[in-house]
């Protein structure tokens, strides 16, 4: 998914699942599942049960997204 191409939505960790995966619950009710963008690995960000954070969806995959940014 190129970084243009995609919808950024707002959400709430609602679950942490292995693999570095979690389950996001966005302010639109939808429920998604999220892995960490790259850049917030690679500056290990830790990412915890009920943080609010920022997710960008697929519009191809609705269902599925990349966290990049965690709100304070």
């Amino acid at each position: 998914m190129p970084r243009t191409d995609h919808i950024e939505l707002d959400g709430v960790v609602e679950e942490v699942l292995a693999g570095g995966m979690f389950r996001v619950r966005l302010d639109s009710g939808l429920v998604v599942l999220a892995h960490l963008a790259g850049k917030m690995r690679k500056f290990r960000i830790r990412i915890v049960l009920g943080d609010h954070v920022r997710v960008a969806v697929s519009p191809y995959d609705p269902s599925r997204g990349r966290i990049i940014y965690r709100i304070k």
